[in-house]
């Protein structure tokens, strides 16, 4: 949950031809969308903690991915895409592992945990997708790159939710919890994904997730009494804003932006922004919301930055052609 990234889905039909047939990019263009998947991405947990201040969290996680489905949605309509039963059953699923349990469970932990804290957490989520990979295909496959890298992972995450979390508010300590939930449930949505080998626009099929979630969150919201005492009139111009700012930069804009890059780039050059998300989330909570850099977090978040690195690496060797990593939050 990059990331915390609405960009879900397999199909890159324009990835698929000879590179001469292939319009060279414009270079402008390429530095903006490498810039919005490296900036913008790592900024939406800033954005999610103003949100959730005064939104419940399962409505901003909903209306948020509900607005950007609809504006998806409208645009594939545009272009006259229709989707298969196969594609909408899909993105059912999808949408659950994803944005219901994925990006839930993120917007509720960012009530009570740091930014940049949550997004060290979420940037755990290669390790699991190694780990859901080889029990998916009974097979467990390995190299010294990819040990390496789990057992980095394995200390940065020992160190998040170290006595710091564990001897603070019994909150604190659920919402990490709940932060590695989401993490494995986001992976185990990636591998389906791919298994899966849906054809067709991959705008098309994350609009069906997007809106497939966005209906799953707002409807468990309301039964967990989210509507409960809640009022516009209560949500505060930042909260205001900073949901205006996750809708368009960080699922539209974005996402566009990632989707545009997978037809030019190989997947496991976009996966840079899985390294740059966590610090830029890290930097902006201490620069804006005056979040604690602690020595702790300082090699905590080293330790999780080295450790995707090595992991994305390492799966490479093993699948030299497949992109590796999530794409944010």
């Amino acid at each position: 949950m990059s990331t915390d990234s609405t960009s879900v889905l397999v199909a890159q039909p324009a990835s698929a031809l000879p590179a001469p047939e292939r319009a060279r990019p414009n270079r402008l263009g390429v530095i903006f969308a490498f810039l919005a998947i490296w900036i913008v991405w790592g900024s939406t947990y800033l954005a999610i903690r103003y949100a959730v201040a005064t939104i419940p969290p399962l409505y901003t996680a909903g209306i948020r991915h509900l607005t950007a489905g609809l504006i998806l949605l409208a645009w594939c309509a545009s272009k006259k895409l229709r989707p298969t039963r196969p594609q909408i059953r899909a993105s059912i699923v999808i949408g659950a592992l994803f944005f219901l349990i994925g990006h839930g469970s993120l917007h509720w932990a960012e009530q009570v945990v740091p930014s940049g804290l949550a997004s060290l957490l979420i940037a755990t989520e290669p390790i699991f997708v190694f780990a859901i990979s080889c029990a998916v295909e009974k097979k467990w496959r390995m190299n010294v790159t990819l040990l390496a890298g789990i057992l980095l992972g394995v200390t940065g995450v020992a160190l998040l939710v170290g006595r710091s979390v564990l001897s603070s508010d019994p909150k604190m300590f659920l919402g990490t919890v709940a932060l590695l939930v989401g993490s494995v449930s986001w992976s185990a949505g990636m591998i389906y994904s791919r298994r899966s080998h849906l054809s067709g626009h991959p705008m098309l099929l994350s609009a069906l997730s997007l809106l497939a979630g966005a209906v799953m969150l707002l409807t468990v919201g309301t039964l967990a009494g989210e509507a409960r005492g809640f009022s516009l009139s209560s949500v505060s111009h930042r909260s205001w804003a900073a949901l205006a700012y996750l809708i368009i930069f960080g699922s539209v804009i974005t996402f566009s932006a990632y989707n545009w890059l997978l037809e030019h780039y190989s997947p496991t050059l976009i996966a840079t922004h899985t390294y740059v998300n966590p610090i830029i989330a890290v930097l902006l909570g201490w620069l804006i919301a005056r979040e604690p850099i602690t020595l702790n977090l300082g090699i905590a978040a080293v330790t999780v930055v080295g450790a995707v690195m090595l992991v994305d690496r390492g799966m490479a060797r093993l699948h030299p052609v497949a992109g590796q990593s999530k794409l944010a939050e």
